[in-house]
């Protein structure tokens, strides 16, 4: 098989293990037997190893000695460390934002609200998180921190995003009082009135909640 061919395989089968991981179609800790998926999805083994090596780089999946892949337990303490981790990382950059974010910045950021607070959170009929909200919840806060300018951030944050994307699924519905509105409209007032102290205390606030649903 050539390289090329190979890689377009292996990005297709990452893509829909990482989308069906992300519904909820695998259980915590659920195998993910490489040669099961290679027949579901027509590939070869390698093809479908790379796909899962992948997917341990973002978080989605375990490597476990000598038994396979998994995917990840609901472990509190797994997702206290990416809270944490998100908590020093994404206030400290969003400071940035604010001072070095421009008109064109704040623009993106009243648009990403926007989009946010005017997309269903569920999917009708089925009480799952809704893949559009998930979607604009995302390009919300990863415009809240475009305006610091800095690539490097901006990649840490696109891999702990995904990686915690399986906490949010989870947690979903076990807060039932939170006001996720009333959360990213604070974000969005506090940023856009370049107050850095109450945006990075808010953005700290929001961070850890979903992780503390799930301790």
């Amino acid at each position: 098989m050539a390289q090329g061919t190979k890689q377009m395989l292996s990005g297709r089968v990452y893509a829909e293990l990482r989308d069906a991981i992300l519904r909820g179609d695998f259980a915590p800790g659920d195998a993910l037997k490489p040669q099961e998926l290679a027949g579901a999805h027509g590939v070869s083994l390698a093809v479908v190893r790379e796909a899962l090596v992948r997917l341990v780089g973002d978080g989605l999946a375990d490597r476990l000695t000598n038994r396979g892949f998994a995917v990840p337990l609901q472990s509190a303490k797994r997702w206290q460390d990416l809270a944490e981790a998100r908590s020093t990382i994404e206030p400290a950059t969003l400071r940035m934002s604010i001072a070095r974010g421009d008109l064109d910045w704040e623009a993106r950021v009243r648009a990403a609200h926007h989009r946010l607070a005017n997309t269903p959170t569920h999917e009708p009929g089925t009480g799952g998180v809704s893949p559009q909200w998930s979607e604009a919840h995302r390009v919300f806060h990863r415009t809240l921190l475009e305006g610091s300018g800095n690539d490097v951030l901006l990649e840490t944050f696109d891999r702990m995003w995904l990686a915690g994307e399986l906490t949010r699924r989870w947690a979903a519905g076990r807060d039932p009082g939170r006001d996720h509105l009333a959360e990213h409209r604070g974000l969005e007032e506090a940023a856009l009135a370049r107050d850095a102290d109450a945006a990075a205390d808010l953005l700290t606030r929001h961070l850890t909640q979903t992780a503390a649903g799930l301790a």
